[in-house]
């Protein structure tokens, strides 16, 4: 709520991140692994990378349609070209991210050793998570978000809308 100042969109937040574990909880299913405290871990941090993931999206799109309704432009299809420019924005940055983050954890994945067994039970819910956190921050918060800021274009006048949802 600090970061953006509205509810509908901390609330966007919080409700992607159950769909942004399905892929570790995928992944650890196809490797035979269990539930454990060192899963829980691996889970933990990734809720925190694909929080991350969907607060910087939002960021983008939500400073995009700012800058078209500051410039004085309004409807749906001006809701949508915003809604593409932020998003088209963080392509290739999140792309980066996920390969890094990737190459960083195959190793310690596919380890052998003292605590590799452990250590591969953290990286495990991390990598399966770096397939759908991304999708999901790429594809559904920007529909979300078109979503909540179509309903609030046809609940508020025109001449009266601003990014932030107050009346001026």
């Amino acid at each position: 709520y600090l970061t953006f100042g509205r509810f509908g969109e901390a609330l966007l937040i919080m409700a992607t991140l159950p769909f942004a574990l399905t892929g570790g909880v995928w992944f650890l299913y196809l490797l035979g692994y269990n539930l454990s405290v060192a899963t829980g871990i691996g889970f933990i941090a990734l809720a925190g990378v694909s929080a991350e993931f969907g607060v910087i999206m939002l960021l983008y799109l939500k400073n995009a349609w700012t800058d078209r309704v500051n410039a004085g432009a309004h409807g749906e299809g001006v809701l949508l070209d915003a809604i593409r420019e932020g998003a088209v924005q963080r392509v290739r940055p999140k792309a980066m991210t996920v390969a890094v983050i990737i190459a960083g954890l195959l190793p310690i994945l596919w380890g052998g050793g003292t605590g590799s067994e452990i250590m591969s039970r953290i990286a495990a819910p991390m990598v399966g998570g770096m397939i759908t956190a991304p999708l999901l921050s790429l594809f559904v918060l920007p529909a979300a978000y078109l979503l909540m800021r179509r309903r609030q274009l046809r609940t508020t006048p025109k001449q009266a809308t601003n990014p932030t949802g107050e009346h001026p």
